[in-house]
């Protein structure tokens, strides 16, 4: 497994790989197993003759100035060992400066889907998502890329950008890997102290027992959400919660009554920790 710090040498890469596929993984670092699931998922797409590609790259663009960039957790070397157990070919793992010339005066903008749940608390944040991912997209040129459904808002906006930008590329939805009281995994969960970590898991019994009661026939977003904010609020009293929203899981827009491909989706901070979960209801 190669790893290159500089365009040039992925742009070399990239030559030589030629018209074997290519299965293209972006992270931000500091893996967890729901990372591995993602490389070996790719690993899957690519086949034998294939190729998978994992960006390690903290990106300054989506991060707001009083959100955590700064101690975002840095670990090249252990992220490298389990991308190359989970089968990974290449790691581009650039500075910042690699990637944005001092005097950048371009980005994508997404002007709707981003407007709703985490981009209504983080403005601005999807377009650095959007821009990276761009980039990437260009210098990967992958025929396939794999992101995680617990980030649902940044997948569905990733399949926009490639709608509308008409990138040649396929986007997997990889289902959200858990640790085993049900806490989605997330590098943020390292933030949490012992009583946070044991509330955590309430985040995925609120939206059980929406998901429960839409099963059984209740249709009103209203009461799927006071449902699941009861649950917060008698079994996590350390949380806040910043939205939890019924949306329709394409355009994200909230919906009052949801008879099928609908969303819910909840953020809760614990500490200055922001944990964000989602189900599909259909």
């Amino acid at each position: 497994m190669k790893i290159v710090q500089n365009i040039a040498e992925l742009r070399d890469w990239r030559r030589q790989v030629g018209m074997r596929r290519v299965v293209l993984v972006p992270t931000m670092g500091a893996l967890h197993e729901g990372h591995v699931h993602l490389v070996e998922q790719a690993r899957e797409l690519a086949g034998p003759n294939g190729c998978v590609g994992v960006s390690i790259f903290v990106n300054p663009l989506q991060f707001g100035p009083k959100e955590d960039f700064g101690r975002y957790p840095r670990e090249l070397e252990s992220d490298a060992a389990k991308c190359e157990a989970a089968g990974a070919d290449i790691i581009f793992a650039p500075p910042v400066e690699e990637v944005y010339a001092p005097d950048r005066s371009i980005i994508v903008l997404e002007q709707s889907l981003s407007q709703v749940l985490c981009g209504a608390s983080r403005p601005g944040h999807f377009d650095g998502v959007c821009t990276v991912v761009a980039k990437l997209f260009n210098l990967f040129q992958p025929d396939h890329a794999v992101f995680g459904r617990k980030d649902y808002q940044q997948l569905a906006i990733i399949r926009r950008m490639v709608r509308d930008l008409d990138y040649g590329v396929r986007l997997h939805g990889i289902e959200t890997v858990r640790e085993s009281d049900g806490l989605a995994m997330s590098s943020r969960n390292r933030y949490l102290d012992a009583d946070e970590r044991h509330q955590a898991p309430a985040l995925l019994r609120a939206l059980q027992r929406a998901q429960q009661a839409w099963n059984e026939g209740e249709t009103s977003a209203a009461v799927l959400r006071e449902l699941a904010q009861e649950v917060i609020a008698s079994e996590a009293p350390l949380g806040r919660i910043d939205y939890l929203e019924v949306v329709d899981d394409t355009t994200l827009q909230p919906l009052s009554v949801v008879q099928s491909n609908g969303l819910i989706a909840i953020a809760v901070f614990f500490g200055k920790a922001r944990l964000i979960d989602n189900i599909e209801l259909r």
